[in-house]
């Protein structure tokens, strides 16, 4: 059914910490809201509680009809031991509750409860709406079409990352909710999955409100923006889809930044005009006084007169300052800025690889023959699933070869952004993880992650409660405070934020070392200066 979302007046806060107050907005049918901000700003908050999953501070959300289906699928679908791949279908798309429902009025019309037969009417509308009926036959057309061969009966907890991320993007392409909010639908997708995604985008006749990070993707699917700008504490929605946003957001922080400044520069030569007026009177007194003369009434009273005269212009000049509207001075967003630290060149070989072979399963890596020379900027490439992360061990000497030979050359110090973030993910805090792993005192280390907006709400916490986002940072800090001459970025741009994913590439423009990149980030393929593009498909490398 087509639908509406309102949301009026909703704000939110972590503790004494407001993220947002104010917020208004309206989903009507066809609408793709890209909903931005910087990590913390209440993203993940706001489509909570559009959700109904989170009650907001202030504020109401209302549906039209009430009985309209939305469906959040969150940025990290959890994979429940035990459950089936159709079993995750079915819940991600809101059908296994939606059986349970029907059921349930079913059970009630039978036993002749009061109401049942209304309840039954709605359970079914909702079951058939969702897609219930033919599900599994759909299930099982997607799947095959994304790759994902493993079969429905397989476990989600045995699929692999590629594997768990296509079985992700099939709930997608299945789901049929009136409302979507979707949190990172980009994540872990592969170029392949990237179109399907925005080709189902382009088709959807439901109101939808996402966060992405992928700037491309952006780009191509929303039709309006809503920023949720933590710094200035204020909510904007912009129209016309995602590069009017920039241009528009541009225009919007010159033109505050030129208001203040003409505001500030007419206080400022007012306050000097008042202060030279006042000077000016206090002379002119100090004047009087001592060339004052009893018999001399006519200098006197012009020497008062030409003191008050002074006083009534700086009074004036002082209504002027109280009567002007007040501009505030646009607050800096906190920034991200970053470097890669240096550290000497390794050996003329960095890397390489003889007839490696890696075979798990149904999965076969290789035979490979690679070599990775000092200064070698290689962008990696291919489908999930196709090795590129196996690839990356085997070359860093971290997995066990089946056949063949790996090494790492002389002198190298690599420096990594692993795809799951594993480096920071266990029960120790933050802070004396990352002291350890850079070799750093903790008040060094706490100064670090600091410029990386991990704070002391952040690094007392056990590594592994902390966000995607959050841990990313702790990696990207970790490169800053330990020298690297072989860089290895394994989907870097994953739960980053805008603003950070361009400090990245900024940074990465400034290193000068051994680069091994793999990204599906269509703008970030562009943006980063690469030597070598290598390609994978199905454990095969091909270098292009």
């Amino acid at each position: 059914m087509s639908a509406t979302l309102v949301a009026k007046g909703l704000a939110a806060g972590h503790g004494d910490r407001a993220l947002f107050s104010g917020l208004d907005l309206v989903v009507s049918p066809t609408d793709v809201v890209g909903l931005v901000g910087v990590n913390g700003a209440g993203k993940s908050t706001l489509l909570r509680m559009l959700a109904g999953l989170t009650e907001a501070e202030e504020g109401t959300v209302r549906l039209s009809p009430p009985a309209a289906t939305v469906g959040h699928l969150p940025q990290e679908p959890d994979r429940r031991p035990g459950e089936t791949v159709r079993g995750f279908l079915s819940r991600r798309t809101g059908v296994a509750d939606a059986e349970a429902a029907l059921e349930a009025s079913t059970l009630a019309l039978s036993e002749g409860r009061p109401g049942a037969d209304d309840a039954y009417a709605l359970a079914l509308e909702r079951w058939l709406g969702l897609g219930a009926a033919d599900l599994e036959e759909r299930a099982a057309e997607v799947t095959a079409q994304l790759g994902l061969d493993t079969g429905l009966d397989r476990e989600m907890t045995a699929l692999s990352g590629g594997q768990a991320a296509r079985a992700s993007l099939a709930s997608l392409l299945l789901s049929r909710y009136d409302i979507f909010l979707l949190d990172e639908p980009t994540n872990d997708l592969d170029l392949d999955g990237l179109r399907l995604l925005e080709t189902f985008m382009a088709g959807l006749r439901s109101g939808t409100v996402l966060v992405s990070h992928d700037r491309e993707f952006l780009a191509r699917t929303v039709t309006d923006v809503l920023e949720l700008d933590l710094a200035q504490q204020s909510v904007r929605l912009f129209g016309g889809g995602y590069q009017a946003y920039l241009d528009e957001r541009e225009r919007a922080r010159r033109q505050a930044r030129e208001e203040y400044e003409e505001y500030a520069d007419t206080r400022a030569g007012l306050e000097a005009r008042a202060r030279t007026q006042r000077g000016w009177m206090e002379k002119g007194v100090r004047n009087a006084r001592r060339k004052m003369s009893d018999n001399d009434k006519i200098a006197r009273n012009s020497r008062v007169e030409a003191t008050e005269k002074q006083a009534a212009k700086a009074r004036q000049t002082e209504r002027l300052i109280e009567r002007m509207d007040v501009v505030e001075e646009p607050r800096k967003e906190w920034e991200l800025r970053m470097d890669i630290a240096p550290a000497p060149r390794s050996g003329a070989v960095v890397a390489t690889l003889r007839a490696a072979e890696v075979r798990r399963g149904e999965f076969h890596f290789g035979p490979v023959d690679l070599q990775i020379d000092w200064r070698d900027r290689v962008a990696v490439t291919g489908p999930n699933g196709s090795g590129k992360s196996t690839l990356l061990a085997a070359l860093l000497g971290r997995l066990e070869l089946d056949a063949g030979a790996a090494s790492l050359g002389s002198g190298v110090l690599v420096g990594e952004v692993d795809q799951a973030r594993q480096l920071f993910y266990g029960d120790e805090a933050l802070l004396d993880a990352f002291a350890d792993a850079a070799v750093l005192e903790p008040a060094e280390a706490r100064t670090l992650l600091a410029k990386f907006g991990l704070k002391a709400r952040h690094v007392l916490r056990p590594a592994a409660t902390l966000s995607p986002g959050e841990r990313t940072r702790a990696a990207l800090a970790l490169l800053q405070g330990r020298g690297v001459n072989l860089l290895v970025l394994d989907e870097p741009t994953n739960h980053l934020d805008l603003p950070a994913i361009e400090q990245l590439e900024s940074a990465l423009a400034e290193y000068e070392g051994t680069l091994l990149l793999v990204t599906h980030d269509r703008r970030m393929l562009e943006a980063v200066h690469t030597t070598r593009r290598i390609e994978l498909a199905d454990g095969r490398v091909s270098e292009v």
